[in-house]
């Protein structure tokens, strides 16, 4: 069996494979086309992970500030919910204490709004 070849016979080439019988150093511009494009293959990909890895940098943290502002937002609306019911303690314990006042001295009291009234009066004419 002859293990030699003749020229033109199916040769795999170290290059890409895009042509099989040729010489790898026959055609060195299609080899530098092919390392440029290989390099600027390379490139991009690691353009590309780079800006994978900030755009999940970015996502997270825009996530925590949505976080963050939904937590704020739901603690205020927590208390301004709670202002009503506080409003309304504080007017009944205004209440109580001005009717107890009232029941104490009702004599001085009516008395001193006499006076109130007329002095208002007196400022308004």
């Amino acid at each position: 069996m002859d293990r030699t070849s003749p020229l033109g016979s199916s040769r795999t080439s170290s290059g890409s494979g895009a042509n099989p019988g040729a010489n790898p150093g026959a055609n060195p511009a299609s080899a530098k086309v092919e390392d440029v494009a290989h390099a600027a293959h390379q490139a991009a990909d690691r353009i590309a992970d780079k800006a994978a890895s900030q755009v999940d940098r970015l996502s997270g943290t825009a996530h925590r500030a949505v976080n963050s502002a939904a937590e704020a937002a739901s603690s205020a609306a927590e208390w301004a919910s709670t202002v009503p019911e506080q409003a309304k303690q504080v007017q009944a314990r205004l209440t109580e204490a001005a009717s107890a006042s009232i029941r104490e001295r009702p004599i001085a009291i009516v008395a001193g709004a006499l006076v109130i009234g007329y002095l208002l009066g007196r400022i308004g004419s």
